[in-house]
């Protein structure tokens, strides 16, 4: 009838028959991401473009995962015998630690799955490893690498790999179609963010008596 034809329409209705500007935006940023990740996952299959590359990849995706890191650091921690070590690896083992948590919480909020061209034969998953933002390689990586940068005496050249190492682990996620583009490129940012933080609550013998007392 005249009268329906004339009755507004419902507000949800008239949002997706006028979207914002900022709607359009987002959404065709969105496409973008989704269309490169997709275009530079050359390595999610062994029968994909670069698919004789995939195992390397693998490697390095192991370089960067939290478990080898954490692993590795509380031995250290265990052997050291110098107090000036002990402070450093302790603070690198808070900054892991914080590091997992703060990840696990971003993508358990987020909920974005990861992308469809991936092949899930990632080592040692955890539930909120289906999700995809951010790439916890990739805050791993821009952290471990700032920190190291910073209280580790390195010449030039190992500055550099250091440098190398966290930029191509992040680029491999997007290869092994792991992660989108904007999940690393988020991960590496917020790592980077995150070192801040482990310094402005850098533990020390005055700081944090219990802790070293353990040690």
């Amino acid at each position: 009838s005249g009268s329906s034809a004339a009755a507004p329409l419902p507000e949800e209705d008239c949002m997706k028959l006028n979207p914002s500007f900022l709607g359009i935006a987002l959404s065709s940023l969105l496409a973008i991401d989704l269309w490169a990740s997709k275009r530079l996952g050359v390595c999610t299959g062994e029968g994909s473009a670069w698919g004789s590359v995939r195992p390397l990849m693998k490697v390095i995706e192991v370089s960067g995962h939290g478990i080898p890191w954490l692993l590795g650091t509380f031995y250290g921690l265990c052997q050291s015998d110098s107090s000036a070590a002990r402070e450093v690896l302790l603070n690198l083992l808070f900054a892991l630690l914080l590091d997992l948590v703060l990840v696990a919480v971003v993508k358990g909020i987020v909920k974005r799955r990861r992308p469809t061209h991936n092949k899930m034969d990632m080592f040692v998953t955890i539930s909120v490893d289906k999700y995809s933002f951010p790439s916890g390689h990739a805050t791993r990586a821009a952290l471990v690498c700032r920190f190291v940068l910073h209280h580790l005496v390195l010449a030039v050249p190992l500055r550099v790999l250091v440098v190398l190492w966290a930029l191509i682990v992040g680029v491999s996620r997007v290869m092994l179609g792991r992660h989108n583009v904007t999940d690393v490129l988020f991960g590496l940012l917020l790592g980077y963010a995150l070192y801040s933080v482990v310094e402005y609550c850098w533990l020390s013998p005055l700081s944090a008596p219990a802790l070293f007392a353990l040690w």
